[in-house]
């Protein structure tokens, strides 16, 4: 069987378009135009220069010394957080604006939590000259004030969203009502594999490099294109297929995810929707959500602001209801304990939501031969308040 999206825009049970009417005629049109032009030739000539030459790409592919020692394996870091911008949101915001373009948009509108993918989005529309509004919650404002003066600074109106708990799904709930009141000239760019057909599609084929480089990254260093394990965080998803996308069909290698359990994933206070939620619509998709019985959202919880989501990606439910993917739920203190292990052993800060996937490494069983890519996605200059106020307790001192 194939784990890839089918043509009516499913994932298995997962995924499909369910949007208000005014904005059917926007993914109809979506859904029409995107697989031509991502695939031309003008289009992949344009986004490959940008990538190689403002993004930095390739992304080293750096094989750990202390952590290899440590866990009992050749492990390697893939360094999402070397590009410009400091994460894997880059390339999928590069991506879409260029496509926006293409299908002559006038108006960008994005969502962010962490700020990294409004501050992606924020680079590329300064760099196309185009106008940029994001979404950003007012709780989420506060903890990541060094990205949304970013966003200030490249042009970008941020605007702050108060309702609910004032985090990343509140933001995509009022860029969603702004695509409605606009969708004749505004493109919408979603920043990770969530949302409507054919938006986890789209996400998904363009951070798709990052597997890409690996196959060739490992085949110059270890003389084969597959890994053992392929290891990424996951919120709504975006590092993650890009991370597994052209390995998915390939089941030699065994594809781990990281989901944020916040203070447990038995506990209200949780984003690990795989682990404690069921299916529902969030959206536009059908995915694994948190909710009561009711069907209404519960509000998610996690240290990380990039995670700190109530649903994640169509393509990752498929993953782990199919068991093609494990998914493990990581607690904040672990993620905390992580990111100053990988400080400490490697001399990398990640982001707090990297530090998720890290924190996995204690609960696997490797053999001693066996190659492991973990994807770093953010570097945690973002983080650093967060990392500091918890420093004293894992400092290893």
């Amino acid at each position: 069987m194939s784990y890839n999206i089918d043509k009516n825009g499913y994932y298995g049970e997962f995924g499909g378009a369910f949007v208000p009417e005014v904005l059917h005629k926007c993914t109809a049109e979506l859904q029409e135009a995107y697989v031509d032009i991502i695939e031309s030739e003008d289009f992949q000539r344009e986004y490959r220069l940008l990538l190689r030459d403002y993004v930095g790409r390739p992304s080293p592919l750096y094989e750990t010394k202390r952590l290899s020692e440590k866990y009992g394996a050749r492990i390697f870091l893939k360094r999402e957080d070397l590009n410009h911008t400091g994460a894997h949101k880059i390339n999928n915001a590069l991506g879409q604006v260029l496509l926006a373009q293409r299908m002559g948009k006038k108006r960008i509108i994005a969502e962010t939590g962490a700020g990294q993918h409004g501050v992606a989005t924020a680079t590329a529309c300064a760099l196309l000259d185009m106008p940029c509004i994001v979404y950003m919650g007012a709780t989420d404002i506060k903890r990541q004030m060094p990205n949304v003066e970013r966003m200030k600074m490249l042009g970008a109106e941020v605007r702050s969203v108060t309702c609910g708990n004032m985090t990343l799904k509140d933001a995509v709930n009022d860029a969603i009502r702004d695509w409605c009141c606009n969708p004749s000239d505004t493109f919408y760019v979603i920043g990770s594999a969530v949302g409507p057909h054919p938006y986890p599609d789209i996400v998904a084929r363009l951070q798709s490099v990052i597997s890409e480089e690996i196959k060739w990254q490992l085949r110059e260093k270890v003389g084969r294109e597959y890994p053992d394990y392929l290891m990424a965080c996951v919120g709504g998803g975006s590092n993650a297929i890009g991370t597994f996308y052209h390995y998915l069909d390939d089941e030699r290698t065994r594809l781990v995810m990281a989901e944020a359990g916040g203070l447990g994933y038995n506990t209200p206070q949780t984003a690990a929707s795989i682990h404690s939620g069921s299916v529902g619509i969030l959206h536009g998709s059908r995915i694994m959500v948190l909710q009561d019985e009711d069907g209404q959202i519960i509000e998610p919880y996690s240290i990380s602001a990039g995670l700190d989501y109530p649903g994640v990606g169509p393509v990752h439910c498929n993953l782990a209801k199919q068991k093609r993917a494990e998914v493990l739920s990581v607690n904040d203190d672990e993620a905390l304990r992580a990111a100053f292990e990988l400080t400490r052993t490697e001399g990398i800060i990640p982001a707090l939501e990297s530090a998720h996937i890290l924190a996995a490494l204690p609960r696997m069983q490797f053999r001693p031969d066996d190659i492991v890519v973990i994807t770093v996605s953010g570097r945690g200059d973002k983080d650093m308040e967060t990392y500091l106020k918890h420093s004293a307790t894992n400092s290893g001192d």
